[in-house]
Formats: structure tokens, sequence, C-alpha cells
């Protein structure tokens, strides 16, 4: 059974760093890994996502100012977040792609001003 756990979500004033991470266990190869975010009354979006060999993708809201990382030996991909704004608040989540995406339970991100 494949589970994604993410952890480092939380509340923080706007121009601070928040770290997310995400273990994935039950499957040993993950092509994609990455984050999509979804603010209240808003559609979830794509934050960032990093392909086994590195290539990486960022919204064009969060370039700059997010890193995204993975380490494959431990199947974890972490999103380092930096000069946090009150439009970052979101629940963030964590996804996974082998042959189908799967999906962690979500993170709540809260930027205040």
């Amino acid at each position: 059974q494949v589970r994604l756990v993410e952890s480092g979500g939380g509340l923080v004033q706007a121009g601070g760093s928040l770290r997310l991470s995400c273990a994935a266990s039950g499957i040993f190869t993950i092509n994609v890994m990455g984050w999509y975010r979804q603010a209240p009354g808003k559609q979830r979006e794509l934050v960032a996502r990093i392909v086994t060999g590195g290539s990486t993708n960022y919204a064009d809201s969060v370039k700059g100012r997010f890193t995204i990382s993975r380490d494959n030996a431990k199947n974890t991909v972490y999103l380092q977040m930096n000069s946090l704004k009150p439009e970052d608040t979101a629940v963030y989540y964590c996804y996974a792609t082998r042959y189908q995406d799967y999906w962690g339970q979500g993170t709540q991100v809260t930027v205040s001003s």
C-alpha cells in the first residue's frame, strides 16, 4: 500500500520560511514528486514538481521563493518556502507519480500579514 506522509506545515508571519517534507512508502520507484496547494474557494494548483533526474517546474507565483528537492534513496520530497506571503496560505498536498498519482493527506500552511 502506497502512503505519503507530509510534515512541516504551520503558521508563519509574512516574510518567514517553512520547509515541507513528504515521505513515500510502499513504492520503490517514483517518476515525479511534487506539491499542489488549495486555498479556500480556489482550485487546486501545482506549486512545484521534480522528476527523478532532478528537473524542476514551478508555478510562476512561487519562482525565486520556493525550492523543491528530493532524496530518491528515501523517496522523500521537500519544499523550502521562503519569503512567504499571505496569498501562499493554503493546504499543501504532496503527490507522487508511478503509473498513477498518489496523494498525501495535506498540511496546512498559514501566512499571517
